[in-house]
């Protein structure tokens, strides 16, 4: 709990420094400036809300920070970050995607990993070619397109050796049969990609839309073990 608190303090505290408008919000009439302690209650807001879709303070604290690097690198203007905790099983909803603006949970989804990851709890990670993993860190999102599963979405993994070949890798984020509660019910988990964070087809280009063009995606998970290059 304490550990909890103190990731809520430090993430009021990034959200408060990186408050900044969305430069995609659309034009305003002579917007009037934020009242003072705006920023804080957004926070506090966003912080309750994650909170209540399940997503972990100190899980979410480390989103934010992500997301914050990609803003001051320049990598990004956009305020809605989407966050997968891949120390949760596969059959919970373990995907997020968040509007930081409007501190709100715009989607909660169930996500596959790789199929050489883990079976049901993901215990490997990598970034090699080859190697049918997840792989972890930050990642910004790029063009959409039609493939073979449909409406899909290029990844831009942007932490080098932890996930810098994710475009080679053609890591992208697309629907899949074998995400779905009733996959779950006959083998105890989901299916598995080849390394992509799969959606269930049903919701998959409704979340392809809320995060397509160059938003966040972080990644999580809090140990994960080496492996060999491939």
């Amino acid at each position: 709990m304490r550990f909890a608190a103190r990731a809520a303090l430090t993430l009021t505290a990034l959200l408060v420094a990186t408050h900044t408008p969305n430069a995609n919000a659309g034009p305003r009439a002579n917007p009037a400036p934020p009242a003072a302690g705006t920023s804080v209650a957004a926070s506090a807001a966003l912080i309750s809300a994650a909170s209540k879709a399940g997503l972990r303070p100190e899980v979410l604290a480390l989103a934010v920070r992500a997301h914050s690097r990609a803003v001051a690198e320049g990598r990004t203007t956009q305020r809605i970050l989407t966050v997968i905790d891949y120390s949760r099983p596969s059959r919970e909803r373990r995907l997020w995607v968040l509007d930081l603006e409007r501190a709100t949970v715009l989607a909660r989804e169930l996500v596959a990993h790789g199929k050489n990851t883990g079976e049901d709890l993901a215990r490997r990670f990598s970034n090699a070619q080859g190697s049918y993993q997840s792989s972890l860190g930050t990642f910004i999102t790029g063009e959409t397109y039609q493939g073979k599963h449909g409406l899909s979405l290029r990844l831009n993994g942007i932490d080098g050796a932890l996930n810098g070949n994710a475009a080679a890798r053609a890591i992208v984020m697309h629907g899949a049969d074998y995400v779905n509660d009733a996959i779950v019910a006959q083998l105890g988990r989901l299916g598995r990609s080849e390394g992509c964070p799969a959606l269930n087809p049903s919701v998959a280009s409704h979340v392809i839309e809320l995060i397509r063009g160059g938003t966040v995606i972080f990644s999580y998970y809090p140990t994960p073990e080496p492996t060999p290059a491939v």
